[in-house]
C-alpha cells in the first residue's frame, strides 16, 4: 500500500492505495467520479481521458501513485468552466453524441483542441480528435461542434487562462497534407516529407510517435542473387500482398497498397525512395502515403541488410520496419497483435521472394493474399491461434 496526496477537482485528497491501481479505477471506485468512463483499458479509445496538471492523459494506463502532488480534473470538475459550457451546448446543438459513452473523454479532448489551436480548420480538428474513438456518431457532429465554438470564441472570447502545456505546433498552420517528391533528371529525388520533426536517420525509439519492428527471414540463394533481386522494384513489389506499382524510375516509386482488416478498409497511395549501399548490402526504402478514405497518413522506413550463411548457400535478410500513422487508423498500430501480424507478413514476404527466385509460384498462403485488396482476416486469425498455442505451451 502507498499513501498518495493529490488534488482532484480542486479538492485535496489523501488516500491509501495499492501501487497497481490505475487512475481510472481510483477515481471511479474510491471517489465515485463515474463520469470517467473505462472502455478499452489499453489507452486506445480515449473514453477515460482526464486532465493531469492541465494535460489530457489516459487514466486507464496511468497509475494513481504516479499522480502524487499533481492536480487531476475529471469531467465533473468543469461545472464552472465557461469553455466547457460552450462545448457542451455546442455538442448538444450539433448532435455530437448518441450513446454518450465516449462523451466525457471527447469533451475534455475538444477543450484541449480549442485552447491549443484557436485557428484550427477541419483537417486539424480531425487529426487532433483521432485519438478518441466513437462508434455512434461518425464524428461529423463533433467536428461541427468544435468548429462552432472556435468561431464563437473569435467574437466572444472567454477570460480563461491559456492552456497549461506549451503549443509545439504553429496553430495558424492547417494540418499537413500528404507530400511526395517530384524526381528531376538533373537532381536526386527527395524523400517524402516526414511527419516527425526528428531527422530521418534517427532510430524510431528517438522519433516521437514512431514504432519499430525487427525481424528476419532466410532465402536459400546466394547473397549476390538476392541482392540483385531486391534492387528490382517491380519484382519486390509483386511480393508485397495488396501492393500495386504505379510508376518507377529505378530509385523512386509511386504506388498503392490496399488492405482489408475485418470491417476496416484502407487504400494507401504514396511514394518512396530507395537508397542502396552495394558494399554493405544494405538498403533503406523511405516512403509516405495517405488513405483517402479515413484521411490517415503513414510515414515509414524499411531497412534491410543481407548476410551470407552456410558458406554462401543461403542469405539472411534482416528487416527493420519503422513507421508512424496519423489519423483514425493510428489506433490500430499500437497493439502487440499488430506487431505479430506485421512479423507474419514479413515471413510471407520472404516466402514470396524464395518462390520468385526459384522460378516457381508463390506459396498457397501468400498467393491467397495477392488479390487487389489484401484481406488480413485469415492472417490475423493465424497470428491469434499462434498466440493461443504459445500460451498453453503447444508446439506448431
Amino acid at each position: 500500500m502507498s499513501v498518495i496526496e493529490l488534488t482532484i477537482n480542486d479538492r485535496s485528497v489523501c488516500s491509501d492505495i495499492e501501487s497497481r491501481v490505475h487512475l481510472g479505477d481510483f477515481l471511479r471506485d474510491t471517489h465515485n467520479l463515474t463520469g470517467t468512463h473505462l472502455g478499452c483499458e489499453h489507452g486506445v479509445c480515449g473514453a477515460c481521458t482526464v486532465l493531469v496538471d492541465g494535460e489530457p492523459v489516459r487514466s486507464c494506463i496511468t497509475f494513481a501513485v504516479a499522480c502524487e502532488k499533481q492536480k487531476v480534473r475529471t469531467i465533473e470538475g468543469f461545472d464552472d468552466d465557461e469553455l466547457m459550457k460552450r462545448l457542451r451546448r455546442s455538442f448538444s446543438i450539433h448532435h455530437g453524441l448518441q450513446c454518450g459513452y465516449c462523451t466525457p473523454g471527447m469533451l475534455i479532448t475538444a477543450r484541449d483542441i480549442v485552447q491549443r489551436f484557436p485557428d484550427a480548420d477541419e483537417a486539424r480538428i480531425r487529426l487532433e480528435l483521432s485519438g478518441n474513438l466513437c462508434r455512434c456518431t461518425g464524428y461529423m457532429g463533433m467536428v461541427a461542434a468544435i468548429k462552432a465554438v472556435l468561431a464563437d470564441l473569435k467574437d466572444n472570447p472567454t477570460e480563461q487562462a491559456p492552456a497549461a502545456r506549451a503549443i509545439t505546433i504553429d496553430a495558424t498552420v492547417a494540418a499537413p497534407a500528404f507530400e511526395t517528391f517530384a524526381a528531376a533528371p538533373s537532381a536526386a529525388p527527395q524523400a517524402p516529407a516526414s511527419a516527425s520533426a526528428a531527422p530521418v536517420d534517427q532510430p524510431a525509439a528517438l522519433r516521437k510517435g514512431w514504432t519499430a519492428i525487427d525481424d528476419s527471414f532466410v532465402v536459400p540463394f546466394a547473397l549476390d542473387k538476392v541482392w540483385a533481386f531486391m534492387g528490382d522494384l517491380p519484382s519486390v513489389t509483386s511480393c508485397l500482398p495488396g501492393a500495386e506499382l504505379v510508376e518507377h524510375d529505378g530509385e523512386s516509386v509511386k504506388g498503392k497498397i490496399a488492405i482489408k482488416f475485418g470491417p476496416m478498409s484502407a487504400n494507401f497511395a504514396g511514394a518512396a525512395r530507395l537508397e542502396r549501399d552495394d558494399a554493405a548490402h544494405r538498403a533503406v526504402m523511405r516512403g509516405a502515403g495517405q488513405d483517402n478514405i479515413s484521411r490517415s497518413r503513414a510515414n515509414g522506413d524499411v531497412t534491410y541488410a543481407l548476410t551470407s550463411e552456410d558458406d554462401g548457400a543461403r542469405t539472411r535478410v534482416a528487416v527493420t520496419l519503422e513507421y508512424m500513422l496519423q489519423g483514425p487508423l493510428a489506433q490500430f498500430s499500437r497493439s502487440g497483435l499488430v506487431k505479430d501480424f506485421v512479423r507474419r507478413m514479413i515471413a510471407d514476404f520472404g516466402a514470396r521472394i524464395t518462390a520468385q527466385l526459384g522460378g516457381g509460384d508463390a506459396p498457397e498462403a501468400a498467393a491467397a493474399a495477392s488479390s487487389a485488396k489484401f484481406n488480413a482476416g485469415s492472417l490475423v486469425w493465424s497470428v491469434v491461434w499462434g498466440r493461443i498455442k504459445r500460451l498453453f505451451g503447444k508446439g506448431d
